[in-house]
C-alpha cells in the first residue's frame, strides 16, 4: 500500500510517499499525484518512507521522468532508502533518475519560500 501527500510551495511541488511502490495501483496513484503538479517547475519525490519499489513502480518512475522532461519540469527524488536506491541504480541505464541532496532540497525550499514572500 502507498500513502501519498502533496505539498506545493510556489513553483516547487513535493510528493511525500510512504509504503511500497510495487503494484500497479500504487504506481498509478503516484502518477496521478505527480501529474497533478504539472504547473510546477520542480517536483521532488520524497522516498524516505518508501520501503520497496519494484517492477511497476520502477517503470512508472521512468515514465514520470520522461513526462517531466517533456513538460520542462525538473523531477528529483529525495532520500531513498538503501533498498530503494539499489533498485533505482538498476534503471539508471534506461533513464537517469536524478536525486537531490539535503542541501539542494533546503535550497529549493528556501527559493520557493522567497518567491512566495516576493509575491505577497
Amino acid at each position: 500500500m502507498l500513502d501519498i501527500s502533496i505539498d506545493r510551495i510556489g513553483r516547487l511541488g513535493i510528493v511525500e510517499c510512504q509504503g511500497r511502490i510495487v503494484r500497479s495501483e500504487a504506481a498509478f496513484k503516484l502518477r496521478r499525484a505527480v501529474m497533478s503538479l504539472r504547473h510546477s517547475q520542480f517536483i521532488v519525490l520524497d522516498l524516505s518512507e518508501v520501503t520497496a519499489c519494484e517492477g511497476g513502480g520502477l517503470g512508472m518512475l521512468v515514465f514520470l521522468e520522461r513526462w517531466a522532461h517533456d513538460q520542462s519540469i525538473q523531477l528529483r527524488v529525495f532520500n531513498p532508502r538503501k533498498a530503494v536506491r539499489a533498485r533505482l541504480e538498476l534503471i539508471r541505464s534506461i533513464q537517469p533518475i536524478n536525486a537531490v541532496s539535503l542541501q539542494e532540497m533546503m535550497t529549493l525550499l528556501a527559493d520557493a519560500n522567497s518567491d512566495l514572500a516576493v509575491a505577497a
